[in-house]
């Protein structure tokens, strides 16, 4: 697969590349700042910018305080997940998913919450945002249970208008190489806390923060460098702005698809998927991508640890994924008809 990038939004990268040569700031500069507010304005949440989704997630545990106790994370997720919470000092607790959507399913979650629970981690899978959503919110919010969102997959994914990372304490995004709006690297933090989003960027900084006059204090005895750099957040600023051109194409194509599977994920009334994958259940495809993941990808199993998981396994041996990421065609051939040349019963 060879990643589109336009010429024309190559050259805007390329001018911001000399306002970061010409600044003489290649960290904690103004690019990342604007690409920030930028991504404020997407989502309608404050937000922090830093080095992967995975410290973003890492560094919302850290806020919450969860060494000592549990979180309750999807089994049906990359590891990073849980890996986050166990450098967080967290005794994961996994979690069976949804079959309809893959994502955490409520009841399951519900039977997993004990006296420790300290936090629960939904990951939005594929594009979309957890068919439970609402109901895990109003359980983890009745229940004093800080909710965290993995959106690695979910840009542009909203419900109602409410976008990925708006239901809980806070969110991370992940813009790895792979992802609908790739940097190569990087993560968003965000959330409707404004005074959490300021404690990330000290947090993120070793702690410090840098005071007028350039004076440099240490309000915080803790945190990392998990800072993103100029050149990241500048290719951060243009890729978003490309975001909505991929979004309406790979939406387009998706209802192409809708036409021709009728065993896939069929979202809710009034939700949008970014569609960083389009997953369908038993069907055959003349060409396909790689699955979400495998049951050789559950936390549990790297941890040699055998769990009743009845859907999520079912989900591993049951769902395929049609291509859909942008740039996707063949000679020259109209997104009408992709998917009835490319994607066969």
């Amino acid at each position: 697969m060879v990643l589109p990038f336009e010429e024309e939004y190559r050259k805007k990268y390329y001018r911001l590349l000399d306002e970061v040569f010409d600044s003489n700031f290649w960290s904690d500069g103004k690019m990342a700042r604007v690409f920030e507010e930028k991504f404020k304005e997407f989502t309608g949440l404050y937000s922090c910018a830093v080095s992967s989704g995975g410290t973003g997630l890492l560094s919302i545990l850290e806020y919450v305080g969860v060494r000592g106790k549990e979180v309750i994370v999807p089994a049906n997720t990359f590891w990073a997940t849980a890996q986050a919470a166990k450098k967080a000092g967290a005794d994961v607790v996994y979690a069976d998913c949804n079959r309809d959507d893959l994502c955490m399913c409520y009841e399951d979650m519900v039977s997993k919450v004990t006296p420790d629970t300290k936090a629960v981690i939904v990951v939005h899978i594929g594009g979309h945002i957890a068919f439970d959503i609402e109901k895990i919110a109003s359980y983890c919010e009745a229940h004093h249970i800080a909710l965290i969102e993995d959106c690695a997959h979910a840009h542009g994914a909203e419900w109602n208008g409410k976008t990925a990372g708006g239901y809980g304490l806070a969110g991370s995004y992940s813009f790895y190489a792979t992802k609908t709006m790739p940097l190569g690297e990087g993560g968003m933090v965000v959330s409707r806390d404004k005074d959490l989003i300021s404690w990330m960027r000290k947090f993120r900084n070793y702690g410090k923060e840098v005071l007028p006059g350039n004076v440099v204090t240490y309000p915080m005895k803790e945190g990392f460098n998990y800072r993103m750099n100029e050149f990241t957040a500048a290719l951060g600023i243009v890729q978003l702005e490309r975001l909505p051109a991929v979004l309406e194409w790979k939406r387009k194509l998706a209802g192409k698809f809708d036409q021709i599977f009728e065993k896939r994920v069929i979202l809710p009334e009034g939700m949008k998927s970014g569609y960083y994958k389009y997953i369908v259940f038993d069907e055959t495809l003349s060409e396909e991508t790689g699955k979400v993941f495998n049951d050789t990808d559950f936390g549990n199993e790297i941890e040699g640890i055998k769990l009743d998981l009845p859907n999520s396994y079912w989900v591993a041996k049951h769902h395929r994924c049609a291509p859909i990421y942008y740039g996707w065609e063949k000679a020259g051939l109209p997104i009408d008809e992709l998917g009835k040349a490319l994607i066969v019963k």
